[in-house]
C-alpha cells in the first residue's frame, strides 16, 4: 500500500461532497415545490427527484470517496479499519455501521458464519465480537480481502476471521454449510463504472448478485437464517422475485430512515412450503411484499 490518509483528509472530502449534494437537494426541493403547484403528479415527480438525487450522491461518493488512491484509517462500529482504495467505506455509507450494530444483538455464540461482499471485514468482524466459533468474509475483490486479514488481526480476531477471495460462494469448499450468511450487497442496477463503482452498481438487473439468494440458501444448515440490507431505493420488485425464487421467505427485522431514504434489515429463511414466499414489509406480519408501500 502507497500509505495512508486519515479520516480528517476523507472527511475534507466527504464535506464537500455532501455540501454540493446539499445544494442540489435544495435545487431539487424549489423545483418539486414549484412543478407541484401546477402537476397533481406528486409521488412521480418526487420519484424523478429522488433518482437524480441518487445520481449526484453516486457521482460524488465515487468522485471523492471510493476513487481515492491511498488508504485510509478509520473507526466504524468501534474497530479500527484500513480502508484500501475502491473499498467500499463502512464510516461515511451508513449501512455497514447500522447491520454490524444489529449483527452484535444477536446470539451467535457457537455459530459458523459467512459475510457475503466483506469489503473491510466490518460485518465479520462485528459477528466475531458477538460470539461466532468462525466467520468466513468473502468478497470477489483480492484487495477487500486482504483488507479484512488486515483488520481481523487489529482488532484481535484473526483467530475466528477467515477472509477468502471468491465470487459469492463459488470458490467455497462444497461441503460448507453456515448458520447466519450476511450480505450487503450493492443496492441498484446499472453497469458498474469500474471496481469502485461495483459498490454500488450489480448490473443490469443484478446480474453480479443474481445467484446470491439461491447459493445462500443452499448453503444454510439446518435452522439457519440470512440476514441482508436493503435501501428503499433499490429495485425491491427484483429483490422480491430473487428472495422468492430461492424459496425464501423475509421478515422486516429493523428499519432505519435518513434524510432521503430507509435502510431494510431484512431476515430470510427457507419457506416451509417449499415454493417460496413475498417478503414481510412489517414486523411481525406475513407475505407482504418487500416494495410495499
Amino acid at each position: 500500500m502507497r500509505g495512508t490518509i486519515s479520516d480528517a483528509s476523507a472527511a475534507r472530502a466527504a464535506r464537500a461532497a455532501a455540501t454540493r449534494t446539499a445544494g442540489t437537494r435544495q435545487e431539487i426541493d424549489r423545483s418539486a415545490r414549484s412543478l407541484g403547484q401546477r402537476d397533481a403528479s406528486g409521488p412521480r415527480l418526487r420519484q424523478r427527484s429522488s433518482r437524480f438525487l441518487d445520481r449526484a450522491v453516486h457521482y460524488l461518493s465515487h468522485r471523492f470517496i471510493l476513487s481515492r488512491r491511498r488508504t485510509a484509517i478509520t473507526r466504524a462500529a468501534g474497530l479500527r479499519l484500513a480502508v484500501p482504495p475502491t473499498v467500499f467505506h463502512p464510516r461515511f455509507f451508513l449501512t455497514s455501521e447500522f447491520l454490524a450494530a444489529f449483527i452484535e444483538r444477536l446470539d451467535l455464540a457457537g455459530k459458523r458464519v459467512a459475510d457475503i461482499g466483506t469489503g473491510t471485514g466490518i460485518l465479520a468482524l462485528a459477528a466475531a465480537r458477538s460470539g461466532a466459533a468462525s466467520v468466513l468474509a468473502i468478497d470477489i475483490s483480492p484487495r477487500a480481502t486482504l483488507a479484512a486479514a488486515e483488520n481481523a488481526r487489529a482488532n484481535g480476531l484473526a483467530s475466528h476471521v477467515k477472509p477468502v477471495c471468491s465470487d459469492l460462494f463459488a470458490g467455497i469448499e462444497p461441503a460448507a454449510r453456515f448458520d447466519v450468511i450476511l450480505s450487503n450487497p450493492p443496492f441498484f442496477v446499472g453497469e458498474p463504472l469500474d471496481l469502485a463503482n461495483r459498490a454500488w452498481h450489480a448490473g443490469p438487473d443484478y446480474r453480479d448478485i443474481a445467484p446470491l439468494f439461491d447459493q445462500a440458501r443452499a448453503r444454510l444448515a439446518p435452522g439457519g437464517s440470512i440476514y441482508v440490507i436493503l435501501s428503499s431505493h433499490a429495485d425491491l420488485h427484483l429483490f422480491d422475485l430473487m428472495i422468492a425464487q430461492a424459496g425464501l421467505r423475509a421478515r422486516l427485522a429493523a428499519e432505519r430512515s435518513i434524510l432521503i431514504e430507509k435502510l431494510k434489515i431484512y431476515e430470510l429463511r427457507p419457506d416451509a412450503s417449499g415454493q417460496g414466499g413475498k417478503a414481510d414489509h412489517d414486523r411481525g406480519q406475513n407475505a407482504t411484499l418487500l416494495c410495499s408501500p
